[in-house]
């Protein structure tokens, strides 16, 4: 619960964005909205950073990581369909962030590179590079709808 309430905390300001709500909308891996992957990805960054004792600015991990698919389309609807859309989302989800936050450098990394290595530069910072891999976990077991992904899920909409 301690990681739970640090994304409430360190995220206020993200999680109170009508936008950032409105990514509850959103389909994002197999029957999970981009909102709660989001926050899912969220929580198992800041996990690793704990357990491996990675020393890390949760602030901006925790933000970055709420922000890293913060692009407002559905692309699974085909009017919305974006052919490259795994190598030009980070692009769309950091432009839009930008619309609503101040980003530190930081911040901007993690969501800008979020989808290494399928997009080629690689991730600056510890921050990004958990943020990248706690992506990948999230997705593989959201998309299998894997029992233990769903309890991270319902832990962290106490977050809400």
């Amino acid at each position: 619960m301690e990681t739970v309430r640090k994304i409430g905390e360190l995220g206020a300001d993200v999680l109170a964005s009508p936008k950032m709500q409105g990514l509850r909308g959103f389909i994002q891996h197999g029957r999970v909205t981009r909102y709660d992957h989001c926050l899912s990805v969220c929580y198992i960054a800041l996990r690793m950073a704990q357990r491996l004792n990675i020393a890390v600015d949760e602030r901006s991990m925790v933000r970055g990581a709420l922000l890293h698919d913060y692009f407002l389309y559905d692309w699974h609807d085909p009017e919305n369909l974006r052919p490259l859309h795994g190598f030009t989302h980070p692009g769309e989800a950091l432009r839009s962030a930008l619309e609503e936050f101040e980003l530190n450098a930081v911040e901007r990394n993690v969501i800008h590179r979020h989808m290494f290595p399928l997009t080629p530069v690689p991730p600056r910072y510890r921050e990004a590079v958990l943020v990248s891999l706690a992506d990948k976990i999230s997705a593989v077991l959201e998309t299998f709808g894997v029992r233990r992904e769903m309890r991270v899920i319902s832990l962290c909409r106490s977050v809400r």
